[in-house]
């Protein structure tokens, strides 16, 4: 039976959702850690980081006992739990294949600035009222940081192909958006744990035959700091980080979701800056402290909003 969130909740959910987004923005680090080491291309890397997650999410599930709620979701919702696990792979495939075609800063503000667009414009749909202006003002902010950090942070090169980089991008996006909504129904009607530990196995199944791509898939884990980043990025920026975003949408809508998930892009920046001497210069340090801003202006609006319907314990 479902009840409505309180405001302790709602503000746990929002913060759960920015922590997914601060260990996602280790990721980049930890894929340049792992290519400065072996040629491993990025699909090959996202494949076995899903199937590193999927298997100590499932071995996390067997020890406490809970197998039959992954039986009952599979059971219950196999087309959904298939998408949102599918999508999963997909977007991250479309992301890196942007990157490759027209470079990083374009493909970060063109898929991540257009998932959180396309949810805003869908929810309002779906109630049938305008955004509020508060909503449209924080997602205009965001967007205008993310923009800045990017150009901050991205590459000069524009890369060789930009008009087929633009349409990864905004695919990637898209399909960011939808798994987020598909996503966030499921996480009202299971625990994240058993939600995570379905999506990913299902989107490492859909993303393995990427890791053909690059060549042997196994041979480059035999470097030791090979095999713990990877190790790292599949626990951490894949179990730990989904099941964090799973059990915020629990509580926060899809739209504020993906907006606090911009902490990601200001991570990265910002592990850049410290680690590897990369000055963000002014426009990176405004655009940070926009989405900052948004962020904040997402806690403050779950703490007005009351009326969330979320499922009881």
């Amino acid at each position: 039976m479902a009840r409505l969130s309180t405001t302790p909740r709602a503000g746990v959910g929002l913060l759960q959702i920015c922590l997914a987004g601060v260990l996602w923005g280790t990721g980049g680090l930890g894929v340049q850690a792992i290519r400065d080491v072996v040629p491993m291309s990025v699909l090959t890397i996202s494949a076995w980081r899903m199937a590193i997650a999927a298997v100590v999410l499932l071995v996390v599930l067997l020890s406490m006992r809970q197998l039959p709620s992954l039986v009952a979701l599979a059971r219950a919702h196999p087309g959904r739990v298939a998408l949102v696990g599918c999508g999963t792979a997909a977007y991250q495939a479309l992301y890196f294949g942007a990157i490759v075609a027209v470079g990083v800063s374009v493909s970060t503000v063109v898929s991540l600035g257009l998932a959180p667009v396309l949810l805003t414009v869908e929810e309002s749909l779906r109630h049938r009222t305008a955004p509020a202006r508060s909503q449209v003002l924080v997602l205009v902010v965001a967007l205008t940081g993310l923009v800045l950090v990017s150009l901050a942070a991205g590459s000069r090169d524009p890369g060789p192909h930009p008009t087929l980089g633009v349409v990864l991008a905004a695919a990637s996006g898209a399909t960011y958006a939808a798994t987020t909504a598909f996503g966030r129904s499921l996480a009202q009607v299971t625990g994240p744990l058993t939600l995570t530990t379905a999506t990913t196995s299902v989107g490492a199944v859909a993303l393995l035959p990427t890791a053909f791509i690059g060549g042997s898939i196994t041979a480059p884990l035999t470097e030791p700091v090979v095999a713990v980043t990877v190790l790292y990025l599949g626990v951490f920026t894949m179990a730990i980080a989904y099941g964090l975003l799973y059990a915020g949408l629990r509580t926060t809508t899809g739209s504020a979701a993906v907006i606090a998930t911009l902490l990601e892009p200001v991570t990265a920046a910002a592990l850049a800056a410290v680690l590897l001497d990369e000055r963000l210069g002014v426009v990176g340090i405004v655009g940070t402290a926009l989405i900052l801003l948004a962020v904040a202006g997402l806690g403050r609006r779950e703490e007005t909003t009351t009326g969330v319907v979320s499922p009881a314990p």
